[in-house]
């Protein structure tokens, strides 16, 4: 295990903590508008006692449901590259000014914020879980590895070095984003790495979503915090037109944030057809009573017949050093 997922010791850990989470839609296209948004809503839980507050999916840069970027199978359409260029453009840097944002504002409210956001790395873009600490860090960045259906068209795949777990002082903290809570594989990597308090940003507001999280919660005895956007046709400018109508107030994203305890009982939530904040008082002694009777990478693994290899380590195409003076375009 490293050093960043270094468990608290249970003598350290504090016995309590007050948890929110956030349901709010992305501007589309704007992102200091939807950074404004997320401000007020962060501020608004904090006043309500929260030390850990969860924001949802690709909330900054958005998330452009219903959009097709003119790509059929095949093609891609003028109209459907200008579409990309300016979701690319609406996509954030980390660090940078958003990030700058964001970590002041955890400094000055002395709490853990994790959010969601759409990071621009060179020409790709990547659907990211960002934490912040209360003294103001950005402590640690999670890439979706593996986007779902056509968001593979718009997001490249992270890899095993972005799957941190956060030390805190009040237990370890990870992020599953949206689909990534399907996968049994990459949940085991987490319960491996110690998590107690799992985030799962979500655009997913299927009333199935709620079976995930309950089970996640419950499988991995853990506290699950899951922040949905609430999105409507108006959060969108006028000249984009998504497939489910032009009606200002169609809802695109109906929400279904959540909190829910380690043996999968409903503490918050959830919350649909609005945005607003959900908060839940958290009793971290619930961890190891719910874990007297089931540990998923402890008494109840099979280490002798199951195991699971992850590789951590950085996927880059160049490799510095990998390229021998004198022997580019052939030269001898």
């Amino acid at each position: 295990m490293s050093a960043e997922c270094t468990p608290v010791l249970a003598g350290q850990r504090r016995p309590e903590i007050v948890a929110a989470v956030v349901q709010v839609g992305s501007v589309l296209f704007e992102t200091g508008k939807t950074l404004e948004k997320a401000q007020a809503l962060i501020r608004e839980a904090a006043s309500l006692k929260a030390e850990l507050i969860v924001l949802p999916e690709a909330l900054l840069g958005g998330y452009p449901k219903g959009l097709d970027f003119g790509a059929p199978v095949g093609s891609r359409s003028p109209a459907g590259r200008e579409a990309f260029r300016r979701y690319w453009a609406a996509a954030i840097d980390v660090p940078g000014h958003e990030t700058e944002t964001l970590g002041a504002l955890s400094s000055d409210l002395g709490c853990h914020i994790v959010t969601g956001a759409v990071e621009r790395n060179g020409g790709t873009l990547f659907c990211s879980a960002l934490f912040f600490s209360p003294e103001g860090k950005l402590t640690g960045v999670h890439r979706k590895i593996m986007p779902t259906a056509a968001e593979r068209l718009i997001w490249g795949f992270g890899d095993g070095s972005t799957m941190p777990v956060i030390p805190t002082s009040f237990g370890p903290l990870g992020a599953a984003i949206c689909w990534e809570n399907y996968m049994p594989l990459f949940r085991t990597a987490m319960y491996a790495k110690g998590v107690e308090l799992w985030c799962a940003p979500t655009v997913d507001d299927r009333d199935v979503w709620q079976m995930t999280m309950r089970h996640v919660a419950l499988e991995g005895r853990c506290f699950l915090l899951s922040a949905c956007q609430f999105m409507l046709r108006s959060d969108c400018p006028a000249d984009v037109h998504p497939i489910q109508g032009d009606e200002p107030s169609t809802v695109l994203i109906d929400g279904g944030s959540v909190i829910v305890s380690p043996l999968g009982e409903l503490l918050a939530g959830p919350l649909r057809g609005t945005e607003g904040v959900l908060v839940a008082r958290l009793d971290l002694n619930d961890i190891p009573r719910a874990r007297f009777d089931f540990d998923p990478v402890g008494h109840y693994a099979r280490p002798d017949l199951f195991s699971l290899v992850v590789n951590d380590r950085p996927q880059q195409v160049v490799k510095e050093g990998s390229v021998t003076p004198g022997r580019l375009n052939g030269a001898s």
